[in-house]
C-alpha cells in the first residue's frame, strides 16, 4: 500500500512542494507533478540517459531515483538551462550543429554536457565522449553532438573573457 507525501525541493532555482506517491520516480514527479516534460522517458532501467537530470551537482538517471529522495535537493532539468528566452550555449550549438533528430535523447545529453562544462570548461573530444558515455542516441551518431559540446565550451570560455 502506498501513501502520498509532500516533497520540498528546488527545481531549476525555484522552490517547489510536490505531492508524490511513495512509489513514484523522480522522472514521473518531474513530468507529472512539476509539469516539466522536457526530461524524457527512454528505457526505465538507467541505460539510455534520456532522463538525466542534475541532482545536487551530480548527473542522475531520474528513472532510477525515487521522488522522495528529492527532499531538500537542488535539481536542474533541461528547462533550467535557458535564461528566459535566451538559449544556453549548449542548446544553441545543438541546433546549429544539427546534433538532434528525434529529440528523445537530447535533454539528457544537454544536461549531462552542462554538468561536464560546469566542471571542465575546456574538455577534449575524448573527455566529452567519456562524460557522455551514459547517454545513448539511436538517430544522429555522436560526431555532431561532440562538435556541439566543443562549440559551446568555446562560447562559454569566450563569454568569460
Amino acid at each position: 500500500m502506498s501513501t502520498n507525501r509532500m516533497v520540498s525541493t528546488t527545481i531549476n532555482g525555484e522552490d517547489m512542494a510536490l505531492i508524490i506517491d511513495d512509489r513514484m520516480t523522480l522522472l514521473d514527479a518531474l513530468r507529472d507533478r512539476a509539469g516539466l516534460t522536457g526530461t524524457k522517458e527512454g528505457c526505465l532501467s538507467g541505460d539510455c540517459g534520456a532522463c538525466s537530470v542534475i541532482m545536487n551537482d551530480r548527473v542522475v538517471d531520474s528513472c532510477l531515483v525515487m521522488a522522495a529522495e528529492a527532499e531538500g535537493a537542488a535539481i536542474v532539468t533541461v528547462e533550467g538551462l535557458a535564461d528566459g528566452t535566451e538559449l544556453h550555449p549548449l542548446q544553441r550549438r545543438f541546433l546549429e550543429q544539427a546534433a538532434l533528430q528525434c529529440g528523445i535523447c537530447t535533454p539528457g545529453f544537454l544536461v549531462t554536457a552542462k554538468s561536464l562544462l560546469d566542471r571542465n570548461n575546456n574538455p577534449s573530444a575524448a573527455e566529452i565522449r567519456l562524460w557522455l558515455a551514459g547517454n545513448l542516441c539511436r538517430c544522429t551518431g555522436y560526431d555532431k553532438i561532440i562538435r556541439a559540446v566543443e562549440g559551446a565550451s568555446a562560447d562559454l570560455r569566450a563569454a568569460k573573457g
